[in-house]
């Protein structure tokens, strides 16, 4: 079975510990962020499958970086999160490109792996 790659990028702490235990735990290689800038520059150089990505960060928001990443990650899903009550729809368009409101569920993580 091939180890899927995902990058978290959620200056939350302990939500991406929780992340990385349960998705290690279904075989994933797990790498993590906690500001746009170190995500952009991971993505940059390492092919991701997975990326979940928080709106508010303490070096940006994330959510207009999106069509970006998928520039850069074409077969990449990508999770836009966010802890705030979404009422707005991602800027763009995309199949690869959901939006997850948190608390995130075990099931929601599970779909993420699909």
């Amino acid at each position: 079975m091939v180890r899927k790659k995902v990058l978290i990028i959620d200056d939350e702490k302990d939500f991406c510990l929780l992340m990385q235990f349960y998705l290690s735990k279904k075989n994933c290689d797990v790498s993590i962020s906690h500001t746009l800038r170190e995500g952009l520059g991971i993505i940059a150089h390492e092919h991701q499958d997975v990326i979940l990505l928080d709106n508010n960060l303490p070096d940006g928001l994330g959510w207009p970086a999106a069509k970006g990443i998928l520039e850069t990650c074409p077969n990449a899903h990508l999770f836009l999160i966010s802890a705030n009550k979404i009422t707005v729809k991602p800027v763009f368009e995309s199949n690869h490109c959901q939006v997850i409101e948190k608390p995130i569920t075990i099931s929601q993580i599970d779909h993420v792996l699909e």
